[in-house]
């Protein structure tokens, strides 16, 4: 393993310590707004670990708002009872970029608690998938992502399955450049070395959705 990925190991460990004690504390609840709930996650990532940078925007969304990916900006909901949310959080430590995402099921609705159990699966199963080929394009994987969805029945919800990660500031991922995305135009193979010739890692993140009953769920993290 290079020092890059266990760099990134490291914060991706950190950031799973972040989220496992969002739960413990109870801080995605009913009642509470997507707003409160961000806002209240960014000051216990100060009080754990120190986290003040974050490499993109911090997005929490509950109810119908999981059905919009990133780019989108829904308006600021509050969570309900038998609710279902989303957090997607880009933390940076010791300018080490993780990108980390999960989803919550407020209550015991079957259907939601499926989807919930059905995006982790799938993320497993494209995880392996991955590491079995050796010459996979962003595109082909895309199409692997969303193939995985309809398996499931449901819809892949994103425009994209994942992106670059490594060490802050990386690569510009606000550009419109799809080499640096798992993007159904991108013709590059995932596995080929960056412009230096260094290993490039990825991210890969999991959006499905239900657009008739408005429910979504997310899961994010660095394919190792």
């Amino acid at each position: 393993m290079n020092d890059v990925l266990k760099n990134l190991i490291a914060a991706e460990t950190k950031a799973a310590q972040l989220f496992q004690e969002i739960e413990n504390r109870n801080i995605i609840a009913a009642g509470k707004t997507e707003k409160e709930v961000n806002t209240a996650v960014f000051k216990l990532a100060d009080e754990l670990f120190g986290i003040k940078k974050y490499w993109h925007k911090r997005i929490v969304r509950a109810g119908a708002n999981t059905l919009h990916p990133y780019d989108e900006n829904p308006p600021d909901l509050m969570i309900q009872e038998n609710d279902i949310v989303f957090l997607d959080f880009g933390p940076i430590l010791e300018e080490w970029e993780a990108d980390y995402g999960r989803t919550y099921v407020i209550g015991t609705d079957p259907l939601k608690i499926k989807l919930k159990k059905d995006i982790e699966t799938a993320w497993q199963e494209c995880r392996d998938y991955y590491f079995s080929q050796t010459d996979l394009t962003g595109a082909a994987f895309y199409d692997y992502c969303v193939q995985k969805a309809t398996e499931y029945g449901w819809e892949f919800g994103g425009p994209i399955a994942g992106h670059l990660i490594g060490h802050f500031p990386h690569e510009n991922l606000e550009s419109e450049n799809k080499l640096n995305y798992i993007h159904p135009e991108n013709d590059k193979n995932l596995f080929a070395p960056d412009g230096n010739g260094n290993k490039r890692e990825w991210i890969l993140e999991i959006h499905f959705v239900d657009r008739a009953r408005e429910i979504g769920g997310f899961f994010e993290q660095l394919l190792v």
